[in-house]
């Protein structure tokens, strides 16, 4: 099972962003995304059947 990708979030809060740290422990994963989306310049699509079914079996409750 894997969990949150921390390691590319800080990477991208800290090193893209260059937020302090301070800052960036304060977002939340929306503004993060958000964040993202307004560097890269898309939104991730909705998930896929399989990709739903995957995490509910990663994650069942």
């Amino acid at each position: 099972m894997s969990g949150f990708p921390w390691d590319a979030a800080m990477r991208f809060g800290l090193g893209v962003l260059r937020l302090p740290p301070d800052a960036f422990w304060r977002m939340t994963p929306r503004e993060l995304a958000m964040a993202h989306e307004g560097v890269v310049g898309r939104r991730a699509g909705p998930l896929r059947r399989v990709e739903f079914e995957g995490l509910m079996g990663r994650f069942p409750d």
